[in-house]
């Protein structure tokens, strides 16, 4: 049908591969943000649309169909280890290994659950690792799947087309059984959500650990005559003295600065360590430096500048004669170290006379306008680094041949580490928030419109006349069976509240529109936060087990 009116067209061949694209991702985003009962299929309808379109007749050139699918892929995998390489480590610091440990265990018993499938059932490794896929909504999985499969030789084309199939098959159910995994939970252990979530802030509120101030009187006579930066508690407790009163003045505090008995501080810094920092100055002073040092600012400024790249936060303040207050990054927000160095688009807290923030301004840029401008050379270099690492030829004991990350795997470790490295030398790794969503929500749609289009020639036939009944029991077995282990052992073992709960179990599927429901159960970002925990974790784990399941069941 399609075919026929291309061909009415008489669209060039390039022209029709476009057109068609353009249609596929077009009719499928909105189909994907069609909504029953706050569920929706979110990316995944670019999918099913492809798979429509293939149905109705209309299909890529094959050459073409597999450049724009690994091309999505790469744009896709390179630009969520921009994202999740930050927080990455600062997961497993933050949250601890108990959410981390349990969303692994869900990622584990899915791969169990699908070996199974494999050994016992004798599923066909490329579809059961498209179950895997889909039962878990993870795009990312059936990448990697699909990319290790295309470097295998003498798989018959049928075999190509099996997980993408397995995917759609799995997909609607990997979402519902999230949310009825929630829901199960919430009956058997009568759960009140607006309790928990209540309970839940007032632990946040009482553990919270983020930087705050204190004004002291020096009392210490050890410390008369000396200079800040001779006082290693300070160092030790990861604090800083910002302003100084002597004789009635109000100055900024710089390494330097000598203190004197009966002076009052302003520190910075953590609450544990501040107590600790009251016993070795002095008690709590009853003058707030910050209410009246009438001649100083405190400024929020953002690193922009190439030449203050790599530049420590101490020279920072001895050159010019500010304080750094604080320094936030894209996952933190901390009080920094004098040796600690500068990154792209890190924003810092500034105290100082106006003359001098204003001149620590034009070394560090502060340039809204650059730092939401992304810089394109990083990224294509980036991507080649991904993409050699990808297809670098890595020997395993008990494999016959080398595996490789292909181009799956290697541009998201890659982009992983720079993004940790964040800039070498003028180099930035930085990308906007904006400009990475733009590049990984291209090529995730570009791969899944291929992998629709691919296989939607046989998805209605085996739906209907197929197997299809038991692809999808065996990919609801795979979603259900790990949420139901694992959140009970999280919440009866473990004491995890429900609302953390229901983030452990959509991020360990790694699902937004699962995140959504929970949100919506009670005013609370306690889910939120364990998505946001586990969410690194469990995106590295998905790919590399898809990869895995390929290597070792070829």
């Amino acid at each position: 049908m399609l075919t026929s009116f291309f061909s009415y067209l008489s669209l060039e061949s390039v022209a029709r591969d476009f057109l068609v694209l353009c249609l596929v991702i077009a009719s499928g985003l909105t189909l994907g943000n069609l909504s029953a009962r706050g569920v929706r299929l979110g990316i995944a309808g670019v999918l099913f649309a492809g798979i429509a379109t293939a149905h109705l007749g209309a299909t890529l050139d094959p050459q073409v169909m597999l450049f724009v699918r690994d091309f999505g892929l790469i744009l896709f995998v390179y630009s969520v280890g921009l994202e999740v390489g930050p927080g990455f480590a600062a997961s497993l610091k933050r949250q601890g290994l108990k959410l981390n440990l349990l969303a692994a265990a869900v990622v584990l018993l899915g791969v169990g659950l699908t070996v199974a499938a494999i050994l016992v059932k004798g599923v066909e490794m490329p579809l059961a690792v498209g179950l895997f896929s889909g039962a878990t909504t993870n795009t990312p999985a059936l990448a990697a799947a699909q990319q290790a499969m295309s470097s295998m030789s003498g798989l018959p084309p049928e075999s190509t087309k099996l997980p993408g199939l397995g995917y759609a098959v799995a997909y609607p159910f990997g979402i519902l059984g999230i949310i009825v995994a929630m829901l199960v939970f919430k009956r058997v252990f009568r759960v009140d959500p607006a309790a928990e979530a209540k309970a839940f802030l007032e632990r946040q509120h009482k553990d919270a650990d983020a930087p705050v101030a204190m004004n002291l009187r020096v009392q210490n006579p050890n410390l008369d005559g000396l200079e800040i930066k001779a006082i290693p508690q300070l160092h030790a407790a990861k604090a800083v003295i910002t302003r100084v009163l002597h004789d009635g003045k109000v100055d900024v505090a710089v390494p330097g600065t000598v203190l004197r008995t009966g002076d009052s501080v302003r520190v910075v810094g953590r609450s544990a360590a501040l107590e600790e920092l009251r016993v070795l100055i002095g008690p709590e002073s009853d003058k707030d430096l910050k209410a009246i040092s009438t001649n100083l600012l405190s400024r929020k400024l953002v690193v922009t500048r190439r030449d203050a790249l790599g530049r420590s936060v101490g020279e920072v303040q001895m050159l010019h004669g500010v304080a750094v207050a604080r320094l936030q990054r894209p996952d933190v927000a901390f009080v920094p170290s004098p040796d600690l160095e500068l990154q792209y688009g890190d924003q810092l807290l500034v105290v100082g006379e106006p003359d001098d923030l204003a001149a620590v301004e034009r070394f560090l840029g502060n340039s809204l306008e650059k730092i939401g401008h992304p810089q394109i050379l990083p990224v294509f270099v980036g991507i080649a680094l991904g993409v050699l690492l990808g297809h670098w030829p890595i020997p395993l004991p008990g494999l016959p041949t080398p595996i490789r990350l292909g181009s799956a795997g290697g541009p998201l470790i890659v982009a992983i580490l720079l993004s940790r490295l964040g800039n070498i030398g003028a180099v930035t790794w930085h990308l906007p928030r904006s400009s990475n969503l733009v590049l990984r929500e291209m090529g995730i749609v570009l791969f899944l419109a291929c992998v629709g289009l691919h296989a939607g020639d046989s998805f209605v036939k085996v739906l209907v006349q197929g197997p299809g009944l038991s692809w999808m029991l065996l990919g609801a077995a795979i979603t259900l069976v790990p949420l139901l282990i694992v959140g009970w052992a999280g919440r009866r073992l473990m004491g995890l509240d429900y609302m953390s709960l229901c983030g452990l179990l959509a991020g360990s599927m790694t699902d937004p529109p699962a995140l959504g429901f929970a949100n919506s159960i009670a005013a609370s970002n306690a889910p939120s936060i364990a998505y946001a925990a586990v969410y690194p974790t469990v995106m590295i784990l998905r790919i590399l087990s898809a990869q895995l399941l390929v290597l070792f069941f070829s």
